[in-house]
């Protein structure tokens, strides 16, 4: 499901859990207002284990939800105060909605850019190679005298070479897009894109902590989401360092390689109120991940449109003097001859 929609469903949930609807009798209702899909199907089998009598905690054990979610509610019944856990949810899903639909939407645009160039470069490349041909045919003579080899090897390389390096790019892409392990471990180099991770890690550390879970316990499912990346790594070090009897959040900057030394300043500026100094972070990164993405707007997209299409200008060059260059000089000599 989609992060507006599933922070929607949690807003509805809560406002169902207090006005006294049963939590099966919640479920049910929402599934069934829901188009089919996996995350419906989920919560009827959900509604269906409770409803048979199985308790909360083994009903969501088998239950393809993010564990971050579950853990949450687990935490809201332990307190009795599920309701007011799913209204933070909701709150957490609809901020994480804004800013990844945001991020994702710049990425589309260079993407879109960086294809269509490429589709163009080929184009030409083919445009040149048959007219070439064509023209070579019709005339009876190559296009090019031993003289003047070095400038046509030296067109075509100009025709060739952004074909080449913008096919490398795409293909780079893409498989950065197809591999998880890849598209995972991007996220947190790409600017913007890194500074939404810590907004979304200080939230949900801070969320857990409100909530009543000490700093590993918290860490768990977070690990479980960023297995296989950068990030989980780190995450399993800060275990280490929470096993070996640290005692404040700064000691594991000690092991980080992934999370920057100002994301620890700006926890420890609260002292001992961890969750505070860890909203205090998720705010920071979070208004800095909005303002690379307005920076990406004004500055790079522009800038890569603009490189790209000097690389399409030198390629239509280049075929303009193979075509009309040689061409020309190919008649010229045709009728001294004559």
């Amino acid at each position: 499901m989609k992060l507006d929609e599933f922070a929607f469903f949690n807003q509805q949930l809560a406002g169902m859990l207090k006005s006294g609807i049963p939590l099966e009798s919640a479920l049910r209702q929402l599934s069934q207002a829901m188009g089919r899909g996996r995350f419906r199907t989920e919560l009827e089998l959900l509604g269906a284990d409770l409803s048979k009598g199985k308790p909360l905690e083994q009903a969501l054990a088998g239950r393809k939800l993010p564990d971050f979610y579950k853990e949450m509610i687990r935490v809201g019944v332990k307190s009795n105060d599920l309701p007011a856990i799913l209204t933070l949810l909701a709150d957490y899903y609809q901020r994480l909605n804004f800013l990844w639909t945001r991020l994702r939407t710049l990425l589309i645009y260079p993407l879109i850019v960086l294809v269509f160039c490429f589709a163009l470069s080929v184009f030409l490349v083919a445009v040149a190679g048959s007219l070439s041909a064509n023209l070579g045919l019709a005339l009876g003579q190559p296009m090019y005298y031993p003289g003047e080899q070095p400038g046509a090897l030296a067109y075509g390389a100009a025709l060739l070479a952004p074909v080449l390096i913008l096919g490398l790019m795409v293909a780079g892409v893409f498989a950065v897009l197809a591999v998880p392990k890849w598209r995972r471990n991007a996220r947190w180099v790409l600017p913007g894109f890194k500074e939404a991770h810590l907004s979304r890690l200080a939230a949900s550390l801070s969320l857990m902590l409100k909530s009543g879970c000490d700093l590993k316990t918290a860490l768990a499912p977070l690990q479980s989401m960023e297995e296989g990346t950068k990030m989980g790594a780190e995450l399993s070090r800060w275990e280490g360092v929470l096993a070996q009897g640290a005692t404040k959040f700064t000691d594991l900057g000690a092991v980080s390689k992934v999370v920057p030394p100002l994301f620890f300043c700006l926890v420890g500026g609260q002292g001992e109120n961890l969750p505070a100094g860890l909203a205090q972070a998720g705010e920071m990164y979070y208004g800095r991940a909005v303002y690379k993405s307005e920076l990406f707007l004004q500055t790079v997209l522009p800038v890569s449109i603009l490189l790209l299409g000097i690389i399409i200008i030198a390629q239509l060059q280049g075929l303009a003097h193979l075509m009309f260059g040689g061409g020309f000089f190919m008649l010229r000599d045709l009728l001294w001859h004559d």
